[in-house]
């Protein structure tokens, strides 16, 4: 039997002289082959081996190489095609309204086209405009489909408007919504440029500090890699970058931040594909949107044409050579060079890229002294993030609760950027003047904490909502204000004593002279008892209707509820749009059950609006990235108040303003026609309105403390302060007398007892009846020496 080959081999040479003789093979005739040196054997094969492999390898590499490229080139043209920001959303303002006889000059028109993305240059394929003497031509881009114009002025204003294109004449003009921001993922925010938008001079700089042959090479810098290899081995480091501008746009668009080689590898390609596929222009404009310029506040902020913005107040067109620079020098480290936190270091580096533009030959010796020698030039110091934050993050949550399944890429919202400014004034110099009524409650030198504040400003007739304050500061606080829970206070009795007159519509006693008691009382209900106090605990006796709404008396409100029904004043508050939490109780007259400042502006909208509740909002119109309008706001109304109703209320809250608790408003200089109403609970209100605005003002703090202010002490100041700002301007300055509705009539009264006047009444005044309502019995309360102790009224007409 054979032996195997693991016997054989376990045999020593000793025992293998046992085998038998004829087991041994005979001898084979020599190989050649076997004669020579081993060493030229094996070198021989592993040649051949190492070709066959490195062929098999670079046709491997090649082959599935390309099937990378193509994938990835297929990846990068979809995305080109939808639009490098196509994931990312496009908020407009409201668009603005011009018109003949509004305050300009040709330079403020000048600077709100500006502001509103306009552009100077006559080769711009955008909004654009010119400007000659005392004229301006306004040039929309072609796409808009609207009419260019010539605009002129004198005396301070616009003396005319007239079509470039007919010649014919136009009383008003209507400019394309302002851009606010551009946001992203990841809480990005950044402003949308052109090419044509980005000043020479921060083309000049980013190419001098990041890449200075980029307008040459083909994505790639073999000098500047081959340096840069040369010293990260020189000084055995890897601090040295060689990434041309293509590949920092390449690696930011297309890949994730992850290192690896088959990142590398993607970036090589992609480059190679954008290089191929865009201009140098298209390259560096897209570059020049996307890169980091660090945080402000919660938001991470992209592209030059924010950080103009947040770093100098500017648009990107308006920054000068220093600013340019600065913003180019960021790029490399932008937290580390940010010149709010660390300005030395951010002028070293503005310094460093000057340099080199004057290196490169971008700056002559002159403008390199001039500009190296300007200090720092920021934007002032501002208490918070952006002045658009907390109208943002409405318009936001306005949009994840839309039904609309299509796409959203632009949004025209219903933001007045002028108004929304005239707001953010309004509460910051409000709000000062309550932290130093704060700090005298507490004594000398004692910090109070600084309470919170929220303003709404809406269009009464169509909910839109033209300016939103939410808090002091969003990067400290995102809590919006303005739709957080709190007690409306005494601007919650309208709805008591609007109640009362729709009684009147059904039968019931009540009318604006109806008299009511004003005593300490203490009211019953469901077996438990409620003792309201009036404010100082000052009774007035008998007083009518409107002199109990006008100063705001509790106790004679809460007598009113009970009369009408607390069931009734449910019913109506839910009717205008008041939460579900209100409840019958006593309590209700006085605001005692919580809403959101937001709810009190739309429900104040049935007394602005003849009776009709309008839903406030924050998008005007949403479009699809072809342009497409997927959306457009038409108003939601229903009505929810008789129209006399609700013109009478309004009358009564013109008494408010005119001698009131809220008379302070003309006491601070505004002087149109409007209706108001103070309230204190915890907090401090001002809910107010003309004919074209609508306004509501909320100032306490987040713990629900005391405020220890009235309405009257902290939110009616920045009421007055904006509804000033707001009406030295179009449309708001166009606020009328509120119209009467038929079914509304006059009488005169006397003040004190609400009945006709008789021969000894000294105080009278002109009252609104439902027709039918009007008093028939002459007043004889008093004699000729008894002098009437009613509430004085405003004897002009209401």
């Amino acid at each position: 039997m054979p032996r195997t080959l693991d016997a054989i081999d376990s045999l020593t040479p000793e025992n293998q002289e046992q085998l038998p003789q004829e087991a041994t093979p005979p001898a084979a005739p020599p190989d050649p082959a076997w004669n020579e040196p081993p060493r030229k054997r094996t070198r021989r094969f592993s040649l051949r081996a190492v070709l066959a492999i490195g062929a098999s390898f670079l046709a491997g590499l090649l082959f599935f190489g390309g099937i990378f490229y193509l994938r990835l080139a297929r990846m990068t043209d979809r995305l080109l095609a939808e639009g490098a920001f196509s994931t990312s959303l496009d908020i407009f303002s409201a668009p603005e309204t011009i018109g003949v006889g509004d305050t300009f000059t040709a330079e403020s028109l000048a600077a709100t086209l500006q502001h509103t993305g306009y552009t100077r240059t006559t080769n711009s394929s955008g909004d654009r405009y010119e400007m000659r003497g005392r004229e301006l031509e306004i040039v929309p881009k072609p796409e808009s489909g609207a009419d260019p114009v010539r605009v002129q002025f004198a005396q301070g204003k616009i003396s005319s408007i007239a079509s470039l294109r007919d010649r014919g004449a136009r009383r008003t003009y209507t400019l394309e919504p302002r851009l606010l921001t551009n946001l992203s993922a990841n809480r990005q925010k950044r402003r949308l440029v052109h090419f044509g938008q980005i000043p020479s001079s921060l083309v000049n700089a980013v190419t001098s500090v990041e890449d200075k042959r980029f307008f040459d090479h083909w994505g790639f810098d073999p000098r500047r890699m081959v340096k840069a290899a040369y010293v990260d081995f020189r000084d055995n480091s890897k601090q040295q970058g060689a990434s041309t501008l293509t590949m920092q746009l390449a690696r930011a668009f297309f890949l994730d931040p992850t290192k690896s080689w088959r990142r590398k590898f993607s970036e090589f390609l992609i480059t190679l594909h954008l290089e191929h596929k865009l201009s140098k222009q298209q390259i560096f404009e897209d570059y020049v949107n996307e890169v980091y310029f660090g945080r402000r506040g919660t938001y991470n902020i992209h592209g030059a044409g924010e950080a103009a913005r947040v770093y100098f107040a500017k648009d990107l067109h308006e920054i000068t050579v220093p600013e340019a620079a600065l913003l180019a020098g960021m790029i490399q480290r932008p937290s580390y060079y940010n010149p709010f936190r660390y300005p030395a270091r951010a002028l070293a580096r503005r310094n460093l890229v000057l340099a080199l533009m004057r290196r490169n030959a971008r700056l002559s010796d002159a403008q390199y002294a001039t500009a190296v020698a300007s200090p720092l030039q920021l934007a002032p110091p501002v208490s918070g993030e952006t002045e658009n934050s907390y109208f943002l993050a409405l318009l936001n949550d306005e949009l994840q609760t839309s039904d609309s399944a299509a796409p959203v890429h632009t949004v025209v919202s219903t933001l007045d950027p002028e108004l929304q400014s005239a707001a953010e004034a309004a509460v910051r110099s409000g709000m000062l003047a309550v932290d130093k009524l704060l700090r005298g409650k507490k004594g000398a030198g004692a910090e109070p904490d600084q309470p919170q504040v929220a303003l709404i400003a809406l269009d009464p007739r169509t909910g839109e909502i033209k300016a939103l304050v939410g808090g002091r500061d969003y990067s400290r606080s995102q809590l919006n204000h303005a739709v957080a829970m709190r007690q409306p206070g005494s601007v919650f009795k309208p709805f008591v004593y609007a109640a009362a007159i729709d009684a009147g519509l059904h039968g019931g006693p009540f009318t604006p002279a109806t008299v009511l008691s004003d005593e300490a009382t203490t009211f019953s209900y469901s077996g438990m008892t409620y003792q309201p106090k009036n404010f100082h605990n000052s009774y007035q006796g008998p007083v009518t209707l409107r002199a109990a709404l006008a100063h705001s008396l509790n106790v004679a409100t809460v007598s009113l509820a009970q009369q009408v029904g607390l069931q009734k004043v449910v019913d109506l508050a839910r009717s205008a749009g008041l939460n579900d939490k209100i409840r019958a109780t006593p309590a209700l007259a006085l605001g005692a059950y919580e809403a959101t400042p937001l709810e009190i502006a739309a429900a104040y909208t049935v007394f602005a609006n003849q009776g009709v509740l309008v839903t406030p909002t924050t998008i005007r119109e949403v479009r699809a990235a072809d342009g497409t309008v997927t959306s457009r706001h038409t108003p939601q109304t229903r009505l929810a108040l008789d129209p006399r109703v609700a013109y009478i209320t309004t009358n009564l809250l013109q008494e408010v303003l005119r001698s009131g608790t809220g008379a302070g408003v003309r006491g601070r200089g505004f002087v149109l026609p409007a209706a108001g109403k103070t309230g204190t609970s915890h907090d401090g209100w001002f809910a107010g309105f003309t004919t074209e605005l609508l306004c509501v003002v909320w100032v306490g703090f987040d713990d629900n403390r005391e405020l220890n202010l009235e309405g009257a002490k902290s939110a009616l100041p920045i009421w007055a302060e904006f509804m000033k700002r707001a009406s030295a301007s179009r449309p708001y300055n166009d606020a009328k007398n509120f119209a009467r509705p038929a079914g509304v009539s006059t009488a005169d009264i006397c003040d004190l007892s609400g009945q006709l006047p008789g021969p000894y009444c000294r105080r009278t005044h002109s009252e609104v009846f439902l027709s039918g309502t009007e008093p028939n019995v002459e007043c004889d309360g008093h004699d000729e020496q008894e002098l009437p102790g009613a509430l004085p009224f405003d004897t002009g007409k209401l």
